[in-house]
């Protein structure tokens, strides 16, 4: 397919982005920026969710690594759905009773001042980290894919996105992004669907048939029973539960939109459509990468990991299955910024300028502040994608779990002392410990075949983190002598 015709379809795409922006922010304000006026449709937020919860790093990384793990990831989606149920049950009732807009929040009501701008700042980092690496893999696709074809360098083409994130993104905020993520899910599953259909047929196999095959070649393995492998399922499954409680629970984007619904009653709704929803994409997910792996033998593919399924369509694949999987590729893009470039912008503005607390500021002056931080992010996320294109990962998925046992494991940490215990911190001392917990987790990995002989660390590293965080509160805290704390969490 034409590289230039696919370079019009990523435009034809942005107008349609652009359009439904438009739409979504007239008579927008901060509130409606920050908390969507908490008036969101809970069916749209649970479907766009798929999208922000999945991005391009599933739909690429995922299906390449079934070559290298079999179907071992579902190990991890059994995780996913215990954390759900506990986001849905335990967090989302928190966060509703407090009436928050910014969910750390309940940090500084909980444990301290300097607590909750520990806990933003963790949530800063770890969301600009992880939404970059997810952007710089679509986007590395599309360079590879149509834009080298046309002299376009790579600088270039990722200025080119984030300005067009940020045109749609602006001002409606998450009044925008609710609609915007329900779009982009769409495309992504149609692409999904699309894909597993036509190899089904391209080789004549039947869903069952093409199983049998997968598990004969050792491509369909679900469980792993060794206990020192990192993938060994009870480690994988407990990363899973705990992944969601920090990456979702915690997590300022993705509950900003959960929060952005009227009662707690959808909101938790929401929350179990998504489960359900995800289970079911990621296990085509999954298939679909079995099939990519019959598929190129018979095709010459010779590609692996992030390679295979870009490889496969552009390279063999009729046009109208490519201009399928490009939609869907580009539908993958956005949800990888836009959510994330939003939610930042917010949780800086009220939890690290205090946006809402200043009474000196005006409405105009607020709104001009929370352009100025979103334009600043942008340009952050500019350089940090460059950055990635100079690592290099071959599979970003094992870098974005990476990143999240680090920078995630603070948040788990202050949440998890904060619901478990009435203690009362020393707030002052909070930002040493949870800045401590990622050092002593990194010399851990480093030294672990002295510490734990062949036992290899995997993603439980994000509990060990939490872990060390919540022992190290413990240490610097000292029974209530009044009930202000369980009053929070009762």
């Amino acid at each position: 397919m034409s590289p230039v015709f696919l370079f019009f379809v990523i435009f034809a795409y942005f107008g349609l982005l652009l359009a439904v922006a438009w739409w979504t922010s007239r008579n927008a304000n901060n509130e409606s920026f920050f908390i969507g006026n908490k008036s969101s449709n809970w069916g749209l937020v649970a479907f766009g969710m798929v999208g922000t919860t999945l991005s391009g790093a599933t739909f690429i990384s995922v299906p390449g690594a079934v070559g290298r793990d079999g179907f071992a990831y579902m190990q991890i989606v059994l995780g996913y759905v215990i954390g759900y149920f506990a986001v849905a049950y335990i967090l989302l009732p928190l966060y509703y009773r407090l009436k928050l807009t910014s969910i750390y929040h309940y940090l500084d009501v909980r444990l301290g001042r300097r607590s909750y701008q520990s806990g933003a700042a963790f949530f800063i980092v770890s969301r600009t980290l992880g939404a970059t690496a997810r952007l710089y893999l679509v986007v590395n696709i599309l360079q590879a894919t149509i834009l080298d074809s046309l002299g376009i360098p790579f600088w270039a083409t990722n200025l080119v996105i984030l300005l067009m994130i940020l045109a749609y993104t602006y001002e409606g905020g998450v009044k925008t992004i609710v609609w915007t993520d329900t779009l982009q899910t769409t495309g992504m599953l149609v692409g999904l669907v699309a894909c597993v259909g036509f190899l089904l047929h391209e080789m004549n196999l039947g869903v069952f048939e093409s199983l049998a095959q997968m598990q004969a070649s050792g491509l369909a393995k679900v469980f792993t029973t060794d206990i020192d492998s990192p993938s060994y399922m009870w480690k994988q499954i407990l990363a899973g539960v705990f992944i969601v409680l920090a990456m979702t629970g915690m997590d300022q984007e993705m509950m900003q939109k959960n929060i952005s619904v009227k009662t707690l009653g959808d909101s938790q709704k929401n929350m179990i459509a998504l489960t359900f929803i995800l289970v079911i994409v990621m296990s085509m997910f999954l298939f679909l990468g079995g099939l990519l792996y019959l598929y190129a033998p018979q095709a010459g593919v010779t590609a692996t990991g992030d390679a295979i399924f870009p490889a496969v369509v552009m390279g063999h694949l009729p046009a109208v299955m490519q201009l399928i999987f490009f939609i869907a590729l580009v539908s993958a893009l956005f949800p990888s910024a836009d959510g994330a470039i939003t939610a930042l912008t917010s949780s800086f503005c009220i939890d690290l300028l205090g946006i809402q607390r200043r009474q000196d500021l005006s409405e105009k002056q607020r709104t001009r502040l929370r352009h100025t931080v979103h334009l600043s992010f942008c340009a952050l996320f500019l350089v940090l994608v460059m950055v990635f294109k100079w690592i290099d990962e071959p599979s970003m998925i094992g870098v974005i779990l990476k990143l999240a046992g680090y920078t995630y494991g603070p948040l788990l940490g202050l949440f998890g002392f904060g619901i478990l215990t009435q203690r009362v911190v020393n707030d002052r001392m909070v930002p040493l410990i949870v800045l401590a917990a990622p050092v002593l987790c990194a010399i851990l990995e480093w030294k672990q075949h002295l510490l734990l002989g062949s036992y290899q660390l995997g993603l439980e590293l994000l509990v060990i983190n939490g872990l060390i965080v919540m022992g190290g509160l413990f240490l610097i805290s000292q029974p209530a002598s009044a009930k202000p704390a369980a009053a929070v969490v009762s």
